[in-house]
């Protein structure tokens, strides 16, 4: 079930009833579960894990390193469960920050132009049609941002006076009622200057889809 043309390095882990297409490439550090269907011209590589039943279809590419210009080298990771499909030309990052992963769930939909922000958690069988703030929870369909992702911040280090602020930047962003630019506006002027906070301003700001909320 691997096409003589696939690239599959021996370290690589591919469970068993596979299908590898043409033109793919599976990285060193790679490990597929049973039964993952691979299209043709399909890339894995970095610490990347899938579970069993994923289908990848052409072009896409998964586990490379992260985009984010704030990355600084290091090992980061990608986690992915079990029957989920990835269409043409989707690509999941690998993690921007020394050990931590890029973590993906099953049955969600997300809108090929949207952008999921870091520590940041989406509900299974939602549908993600805008930005998902970074530390924030989201669930639906379509999805909407309903809380800050206090597990995820705790498990990632994040000090509490980061995560206070961001629940005061959530209410204010998602529940008083404000435009954008005035809810960016207060959230600057009335929290604390931290690294946190200003990401997800940044992020917000930047958004071309709009965010969930």
């Amino acid at each position: 079930m691997i096409h003589s043309s696939a690239v599959i390095h021996p370290k690589a882990q591919v469970g068993e009833n596979c299908d590898v297409g043409p033109f793919c490439v599976i990285g060193e550090h790679v490990t597929l579960g049973k039964a993952c269907r691979l299209h043709s011209h399909v890339v894995i590589e970095g610490h990347t894990r899938l579970g069993a039943g994923n289908e990848i279809f052409p072009f896409a590419s998964i586990g490379l390193q992260t985009q984010d210009l704030k990355w600084k080298g290091g090992q980061t990771r990608t986690e992915i469960g079990d029957n989920n499909t990835f269409r043409e030309c989707v690509t999941i990052n690998s993690a921007t920050g020394e050990g931590e992963s890029t973590v993906v769930g099953g049955v969600v939909a997300v809108h090929q132009f949207c952008r999921i922000g870091k520590m940041s958690m989406i509900g299974g069988c939602s549908k993600v049609v805008q930005d998902v703030p970074p530390f924030m929870l989201a669930d639906g369909n379509p999805a909407e941002t309903r809380t800050v992702n206090k597990v995820g911040m705790e498990r990632n280090g994040v000090s509490e006076e980061a995560q206070a602020a961001l629940r005061q930047a959530f209410k204010i962003l998602f529940r008083e009622g404000l435009t954008i630019p005035n809810a960016l506006a207060r959230i600057e002027q009335e929290l604390p200057a931290l690294a946190e906070l200003r990401h997800l301003v940044e992020f917000v700001r930047t958004s071309e889809r709009g965010i969930s909320k």
